[in-house]
């Protein structure tokens, strides 16, 4: 990957003699191309095109090296082929049915983008000062980068700052949409929200099994008759510890259907916002 293009910046701007503007619209970008052409056509083709064909010869060696680099990591570092969980979220040798797979695959896919991608985007072009506050260590950045390094912190800083980007840069002031935010800025939130309930809200869920009483009633179906467990809940006469275990079961099923549909829900807004998780 290049860390930049030769026809951007100070001397393409000079070879051109037209100097590149900020950000645009794209139909400013498609105006300022015709201008710039029209004024020095010749100086532009130099400027556009013979100093890109320029760079793919000079840089063909070191592009071919960091494709082969590239390929390692993507192939056997990160991955980036295969949706993995987390062994938390599944053993390594545990059974798992395909529709199971879904939410800590993506999920825990979501939380490597925040805290690795994203924790390196914000640290791309980071003085040796802001890369000291997040602890960055040398193989993290630079040639030799290995995309392991994860940094929550760093993570949540860009999306914060990804979350205020707005038009103003490329929206007349007198647009009745001046200083709305970007759409970049609305996926940065949900990302931010979807990534909060992965690893604060869905990982402090409440036990079913506890909340709806049903644990307490196992144990004293167990208490009261003994034995094994399953034998002890067929057993049992006492009407007031059946109606618990009813009310219990009960309970249970409609906090299950209730985390079911949350994750259900949680996975369509994921899917959603997918276009948005670039670096």
């Amino acid at each position: 990957m290049r860390n930049r293009y030769w026809t951007i910046g100070p001397l393409a701007d000079w070879i051109r003699g037209t100097p590149s503007p900020g950000a645009l619209t794209a139909e400013g970008w498609d105006d300022w191309n015709k201008m710039a052409k029209d004024k020095h056509p010749i100086r532009f083709w130099i400027a556009d095109e013979g100093l890109r064909y320029l760079q793919d010869f000079v840089m063909w060696p070191i592009d071919k090296l960091y494709s082969i680099k590239y390929y390692i990591n993507n192939r056997f570092v990160s991955r980036t082929h295969a949706l993995t969980a987390h062994p938390r979220d599944i053993k390594p040798g545990q059974w798992q049915d395909v529709g199971y797979r879904f939410l800590p695959c993506l999920f825990n896919e979501l939380q490597n983008y925040v805290e690795v991608e994203l924790a390196w985007w914000h640290l791309a072009w980071a003085t040796k000062e802001d890369r000291a506050k997040y602890n960055m260590p040398w193989w993290a950045y630079g040639w030799f980068r290995i995309r392991t390094w994860r940094c929550p912190q760093a993570g949540l800083d860009n999306l914060a700052w990804q979350m205020t980007c707005d038009n103003k840069d490329y929206t007349p002031e007198d647009d009745p949409s001046y200083g709305e935010l970007t759409p970049q800025a609305h996926a940065a939130a949900e990302i931010l929200a979807l990534y909060t309930w992965w690893t604060e809200t869905y990982r402090n869920r409440p036990d079913p099994y506890d909340v709806s009483g049903w644990s307490q009633y196992c144990d004293d179906c167990r208490e009261e008759h003994g034995g094994s467990l399953w034998a002890s809940l067929r057993e049992t006469k006492n009407p007031e510890l059946k109606a618990r275990g009813d009310a219990a079961s009960k309970r249970l099923h409609e906090i299950e259907a209730e985390y079911e549909q949350e994750e259900e829900d949680m996975m369509i807004r994921l899917i959603k916002i997918r276009r948005s998780l670039w670096t």
